[in-house]
């Protein structure tokens, strides 16, 4: 967990309320010397007795965050459990979500294909969040069984499930959009789309997921336009996107399980970087977007609401979380970037 130290007043009065008893007290007093930090520019006028309480807290911070312990925790998801699929490596958005969920007090199970536990490092993520790690092939209606069946096990019906899985082989193999091949374009469909009806519907047979629960597959914007490069993942998300109406549809009116897509910004993943031209479809949509890209961690935090009970009228959606994006035509720097181009090419 990358370390984060307490730098705001937003987060100062936040912080008291994740924490009780002695440790709670003794936070709150360091929260209100923090609140008494001046500006760095009068920080050569501070006494050393007060320099010395502030570094105590600095300290004190890093210990809890080095510890597992969030000091940012809001405790969405206390008592909640859920399923992880499709973190691979620290690069993966589940990846973040997983930490992110344990972080707001859900109890979770990861799952991957056995390839990507063997090679990936989600056995270690397992140690860390203590999570139980069942390998399986979301392609597979008997491996998800398991899957469902472990978690059943271990904690009764879920609450939230994550589905974050997608893989092209046509994009890997560089093949174009118009030199498709199908048996490989099949296997893009099954991975990246067909597995999330698969996994709905094995859950709801087994009844394996909480009345209320939310199940949430990410997505892109590719599904609705054009992204030169995508290829035949933009077929695979519109359909996952058609998949969540429909079965969201069915799940919410038989058990009251909310289904959603997020959108997200074009993110630096294992996956994503096979995609034609990722670099330079960060750099324009960031100048595009308003409020920038949003990162695997803007995503997780979209997430962890998703799977909480603030969101819980929320169903058969896709929401874009992409700082702005999918809202945009063209930006001023879109068009500086534009005529620069323009004007060199020209010469």
């Amino acid at each position: 967990m990358s370390r984060k130290y307490l730098h705001s007043r937003s987060e100062v009065e936040v912080l008291p309320r994740a924490f009780s008893g002695t440790s709670g007290c003794i936070l709150r007093y360091f929260c209100l010397l923090l609140q008494l930090l001046p500006a760095e520019s009068n920080w050569q006028k501070m006494g050393a007795l007060h320099k010395k309480r502030i570094f105590v807290l600095y300290i004190i911070n890093g210990y809890l965050t080095d510890k597992g312990i969030t000091t940012m925790s809001y405790n969405l998801l206390a008592g909640k459990k859920g399923i992880i699929f499709g973190a691979l490596n620290e690069q993966s958005i589940a990846w973040r979500v997983a930490e992110r969920a344990v972080e707001e007090g859900a109890e979770i199970i990861l799952t991957n294909t056995a390839v990507a536990v063997r090679m990936g490092q989600l056995n270690e993520l397992g140690q860390k969040l203590n999570a139980k790690v069942v390998p399986a092939d979301a392609t597979k209606e008997e491996e998800l069984e398991v899957v469902f069946q472990e978690a059943m096990k271990s904690f009764g019906k879920v609450d939230f499930v994550l589905h974050s899985i997608g893989m092209s082989p046509n994009v890997r193999k560089g093949r174009a959009y118009d030199d498709l091949d199908y048996k490989m374009l099949q296997t893009t469909f099954d991975i990246s789309a067909v597995s999330f009806h698969k996994m709905l519907q094995v859950a709801k047979k087994l009844d394996a997921i909480a009345e209320g629960g939310s199940v949430v597959a990410l997505t892109y914007i590719a599904a609705q336009r054009t992204f030169v490069g995508y290829n035949d993942m933009a077929d695979a998300k519109s359909l996952l996107e058609s998949i969540a109406r429909s079965f969201g549809y069915i799940y919410g009116r038989d058990k009251g399980v909310r289904i959603n897509t997020v959108s997200q910004s074009p993110t630096v993943t294992t996956a994503g970087s096979g995609v034609k031209g990722m670099s330079d479809l960060l750099d324009f949509a960031e100048d595009l977007s308003p409020l920038g890209n949003a990162d695997a961690n803007d995503c997780a935090d979209y997430c962890i609401t998703l799977f909480s009970d603030l969101t819980r009228k929320i169903t058969m959606q896709n929401l874009f979380n992409d700082g702005g994006f999918s809202s945009m035509g063209m930006s001023a720097a879109a068009i500086e970037a534009f005529a620069t181009g323009r004007a060199n090419r020209e010469k």
